[in-house]
């Protein structure tokens, strides 16, 4: 406890704990206890905070109650002394503005309950350095425009993950750029009681919220509502699918696609932040705990599943399973992997060009086999002769064994084998035609060059044994 003389009037005093909350107070008592810890200045009539408040420094003070005061005013200074201030109130209360670096002083602020004022104008530098803060309450203002650079990158409010805008005079909100930001921030981004127009983007970003069962979407399906354009008629913003005038759709997740051999990156989009105890489902139902499939599916460090060299069958629904503080999450993200490579050298094929293509190659190789087919043996080839006499049928009695342009196995392709011994038929010599040669002595004799009129060239240029 502390001692008699150290506790302010009318307050009460327990431990490092002060109440001077329903004291009828007009400004903040003095001297503070330097152990106070927790200040509660509710329920007074404190309307100005000025940088003197706390003339000595309080480090420990970690809690500051000053709602319900009609507190008008806080001086950009009032919170120098009190660095390690983590909870500060100043609901209910007649604040207009939020003036530049107004809580800058406070780098491990938390929570900052600011609702139920009369708040019109945020300064873009009012929150600057409040690197630690997780939520902060701005509902039951005037605020018309939303302020986007609270949330944009994450730069300014890096932890933030409450926002509440409820009740205000909000009547357009960035639905796209909303939806782009992560889900631990968009998820508890709390709207309703605010004259919105309808709109199928915002309609969409609230319908997601609803199937992931949000609670600033699923507590407050009846304050959101927003105005229909024309008719200005009040409906509810969940019920805008499929009704006019906008007949709007529902959303639907994007499906990331990749090519063969792409490497890809699957983000677990979930709302709970700085979870560890995470893990991926594939579509066949495999878990991926770390590394797996010789490293080509690898668990980040951040809790996203990374694709490497993609594979047809890489194709479905992956499922993120997350294990938060208070309940269970699953992510899911579809991925199409496409049957060809993005920058391969057959892109530029489709079905139907191939299918022509190879049907022209096809006629080509027909008719080079048909009438381009080169002759084996050069020297076989002669003018075509008319059929000879069928007088002369009896010493070709053998042409039905004629082979094909080629002769027996090892003989010179111009040379044949006759049973004549003569110089020839008729002994005639025809004109351009080769000169008769004079026989061998002997039971056979060859000729090396055939003899135009011999009954072995009846049929063209085919050498024939006879």
């Amino acid at each position: 406890g502390s001692a008699a003389g150290s506790c302010p009037q009318r307050c009460v005093c327990a431990s490092n704990l002060l109440s001077c909350s329903q004291a009828n107070l007009s400004v903040v008592p003095a001297p503070l206890p330097r152990f106070t810890a927790v200040l509660d200045l509710s329920h007074n009539n404190v309307t100005r905070l000025r940088a003197d408040w706390a003339p000595a420094r309080l480090p420990h003070l970690h809690a500051l109650l000053l709602s319900h005061n009609g507190l008008a005013f806080v001086s950009t200074e009032a919170f120098t002394h009190v660095p390690r201030l983590r909870h500060l109130d100043l609901s209910s209360n007649r604040l207009r503005t939020l003036d530049e670096n107004l809580f800058s002083d406070l780098g491990e602020l938390e929570v900052l309950l600011l609702y139920n004022n009369e708040i019109a104008t945020v300064d873009r530098t009012a929150f600057e350095n409040l690197g630690r803060l997780r939520k902060l309450y701005l509902g039951q203002n005037r605020i018309a425009r939303f302020p986007l650079e609270l949330l944009r990158e994450g730069t300014r409010l890096p932890q933030l993950a409450l926002l509440d805008l409820s009740a205000n005079r909000l009547r357009a909100v960035p639905a796209g750029e909303l939806q782009a930001l992560p889900a631990w921030l968009r998820d508890r981004l709390y709207l309703h009681n605010n004259p919105l127009n309808c709109d199928c983007l915002l309609f969409q970003l609230l319908d997601r919220g609803r199937r992931r069962h949000l609670s600033a979407v699923e507590d407050f399906q009846e304050e959101l509502r927003c105005a229909l354009p024309g008719t200005g008629a009040q409906v509810k913003i969940l019920e805008l699918a499929g009704k006019q005038p906008l007949n709007c759709s529902k959303a639907r997740e994007a499906v990331l696609e990749a090519h063969l051999g792409d490497t890809v990156t699957l983000g677990c989009d979930s709302r709970w932040q700085g979870v560890r105890s995470r893990h991926w489902v594939t579509p066949g139902g495999e878990r991926v705990l770390g590394d797996g499939g010789n490293g080509s599916v690898v668990l980040l460090a951040n809790g996203s599943l990374q694709l490497r060299a993609l594979r047809p069958e890489d194709t479905g629904t992956y499922s993120c399973w997350v294990a938060g503080p208070l309940l269970n999450e699953t992510v899911y993200v579809e991925l199409l992997v496409h049957n060809f490579t993005l920058h391969g050298p057959h892109d530029t094929l489709n079905t139907a060009y191939t299918t022509l293509v190879g049907c022209i190659l096809s006629v080509v190789l027909v008719l080079i086999y048909l009438y381009l087919t080169p002759c084996r043996c050069c020297c076989c080839r002669g003018a075509e002769k008319p059929p000879a006499p069928r007088d002369d049928s009896i010493n070709s009695s053998v042409l039905s064994t004629t082979p094909n342009h080629a002769g027996g196995a090892g003989e010179p392709c111009g040379s044949h084998v006759t049973s004549s011994a003569g110089t020839g038929q008729n002994g005639r010599f025809k004109g351009g035609g080769s000169p008769p040669l004079p026989a061998r002595q002997g039971p056979k004799a060859q000729r090396k060059v055939s003899d135009p009129d011999s009954v072995s060239s009846v049929f063209s240029d085919t050498p024939i044994v006879v």
